[in-house]
């Protein structure tokens, strides 16, 4: 039985907009944070922004505002911080800086005493021993990211899923509902014949606690697989790789006389 049922979610914004997670839907985010019967009890998005270019933009300014009112909306704390610019010195370059990360640390060690599972959102290969430390205090660390994950961050972390894959999470180009036929989802390729010049895609279709069913033949799984043959990847796709887990592919699902099949693949995220 849960201690206390408790998450907490932890977003450096612009890191995570600036490695492929811009347009990052944070409802979704929250829907997927709760998916196993846990309520927030802190949701914090950390926000650097420089005072500077918002008195002189106009549409940075409007635009940082509308991003808080709409996070304000789904019940997140926004913390905002302003990047303070210095001259470097030795080569007389402008350097920003924001104490940002290590406010976000901070908060996340002291507030984490009361949860079960904390979702972290960042870069920051730093984090490592934030995550070491939540775990050494028995709580749970889902990491969430997109593009340029330090892989160590990866490893120490309980769960790492790429935002690329949880369904409605960032927008895709479809007029279908992710996961039905003829829509266009994300996934990963976890096997491949290089011999006969097929293999399967594995893609989430829907949020819930059974994450861990990866098994899509199990009924409580929520993957779905799909076949995959090597003429549907783009052109110049280096079929090498496959099998991965670490490669992102976005496809269309067709459905024919074999069944449901992948086609137009595309790779949109690597190592």
């Amino acid at each position: 039985m849960k201690r206390s049922n408790k998450v907490g979610i932890y977003i450096d914004a612009v890191d995570v907009t600036m490695n492929g997670g811009f347009g990052l839907r944070y409802d979704i985010l929250r829907k997927f944070a709760i998916r196993d019967g846990c309520i927030t009890s802190r949701m914090n998005v950390y926000l650097a922004y420089d005072k500077d270019r918002a008195k002189e933009d106009q549409t940075y300014r409007q635009k940082t505002n509308r991003f808080c009112e709409v996070l304000r909306d789904f019940e997140y704390k926004v913390i905002e911080r302003p990047i303070k610019n210095y001259q470097d010195a030795e080569f007389k370059d402008k350097v920003n800086k924001s104490l940002l990360e290590m406010e976000m640390a901070a908060d996340i060690i002291t507030q984490a005493q009361a949860m079960d599972r904390i979702v972290l959102l960042t870069n920051q290969e730093n984090y490592i021993y934030v995550v070491n430390a939540l775990q050494n205090n028995g709580i749970r660390v889902e990491l969430i990211g997109f593009d340029n994950v330090p892989h160590h961050l990866k490893k120490v972390s309980d769960l790492f899923i790429s935002g690329y894959t949880i369904p409605g999470l960032l927008p895709v180009k479809s007029p279908y509902e992710w996961g039905t036929v003829g829509s266009r989802v994300r996934g990963v390729c976890y096997d491949f014949s290089h011999n006969d010049g097929y293999g399967f895609l594995r893609y989430l279709y829907r949020i819930d606690e059974h994450l861990w069913i990866t098994d899509s033949r199990l009924p409580d799984s929520p993957y779905k697989t799909v076949f995959a043959h090597v003429s549907q990847f783009e052109s110049d796709f280096d079929s090498s790789f496959l099998p991965s887990r670490d490669l992102i592919f976005e496809f269309d699902l067709v459905q024919n006389e074999k069944g449901l099949v992948a086609e137009d693949i595309v790779l949109i995220s690597a190592p």
